[in-house]
């Protein structure tokens, strides 16, 4: 883990697959649905959890799908989670208090997602979520921006954070590595699809075990 940031933080960046929401239902059967549309064998509900967090262009790969057939897999991927996959999704215990102690902090809140922001900003406003949050930041459709890294360098532009004193709450490598590009304090959270390892690993500052350990987090850079 990374040492201790010398600012407070007034702008919190919020992944929101594995973060704020559980969207295995909706994202596992939707890739399901797309390896059975193209005849490929469909691993274990356990292997296609690895498809969260990640760019969609990522994870296809790994289940078998080649080249030539990934922007038809993610064309596939889409007919299902569109209007059925989408709201396959729950809202983790205690996100919604943590969002609320966070905006007692005074704190900024922003949505940051490799999801494409017009299935995201349904999401959070679907079950409230959007009601927390100042900005919200996402990917287009073609794949802008997916990675987190330019995703976060675009967020920080857009809302004139400054990246010394914000930080970025995911659940995976990824978030890590895009904060970190970008200078911003990495949490870890483990509630979602990221083990202990691997965001030690990608180098997070703190991993929190549970929502409720998040605003203590926050105080806690800088210190």
């Amino acid at each position: 883990m990374t040492d201790s940031p010398a600012s407070t933080v007034t702008t919190v960046f919020l992944d929101l697959d594995g973060t704020l929401t559980d969207p295995a239902d909706g994202i596992t059967r939707s890739i399901a649905y797309a390896l059975e549309r193209l005849d490929l064998p469909v691993p274990p509900r356990a292997e296609l959890e690895t498809a969260i967090g990640p760019p969609l262009w990522e994870a296809l790969p790994g289940f078998g799908v080649p080249p030539e057939d990934i922007d038809r897999a993610v064309v596939l991927y889409r007919e299902r989670y569109t209007d059925v996959g989408l709201f396959e999704n729950t809202p983790y215990d205690g996100v919604f208090d943590m969002l609320e102690a966070l905006r007692a902090e005074g704190l900024r809140l922003a949505l940051a997602t490799s999801k494409p922001i017009a299935y995201a900003a349904r999401i959070t406003a679907r079950f409230g979520l959007a009601d927390y949050l100042d900005f919200e930041f996402g990917s287009e459709m073609d794949g802008v921006r997916a990675d987190k890294r330019d995703l976060l360098a675009y967020a920080l532009a857009e809302t004139g954070a400054d990246p010394a004193h914000s930080a970025m709450l995911g659940d995976r490598l990824h978030d890590a590595r895009g904060a970190l590009h970008n200078g911003i304090t990495s949490l870890g959270a483990l509630w979602g699809y990221g083990s202990h390892e691997e965001l030690t690993k990608a180098g997070v500052h703190a991993v929190v075990e549970a929502p409720a350990g998040v605003v203590p987090a926050v105080r806690a850079i800088g210190r």
